[in-house]
């Protein structure tokens, strides 16, 4: 079962639906429905915006690199295309996520 927080390995479309790319995502929603909302991870460091999250690989997330939660790059994405789970965020980041969206959402 994929639950709020997790790290997925997923396709993860383009802005402009041109094509997919297999990237790491985390689950933002709790649907109890065959869909779920992520924002994906991304290893370009280096093109931050203000509510991009940094993230150090660890063994309990399962990323490869230190990379970045795009926030603001949003999809909701059927449960059957996903992948497979890498590991999920820790505590800390959980609270920058909730804050992160809310920032992006001007709520």
């Amino acid at each position: 079962m994929y639950k709020k927080y997790k790290i997925i390995l997923t396709p993860f479309p383009f802005t402009d639906l041109s094509s997919l790319k297999v990237r790491p995502a985390v689950i933002i929603s709790n649907l109890s429905s065959d869909d779920v909302v992520v924002s994906f991870i991304s290893s370009e460091i280096k093109k931050t915006f203000n509510q991009d999250i940094k993230i150090k690989k660890t063994e309990i997330n399962g990323l490869k690199k230190d990379s970045v939660i795009k926030i603001s790059k949003i999809a909701t994405l059927d449960k059957k295309i996903i992948l497979g789970e890498l590991g999920e965020v820790d505590n800390s980041l959980k609270e920058k996520i909730n804050t992160s969206l809310k920032k992006v959402f001007n709520l």
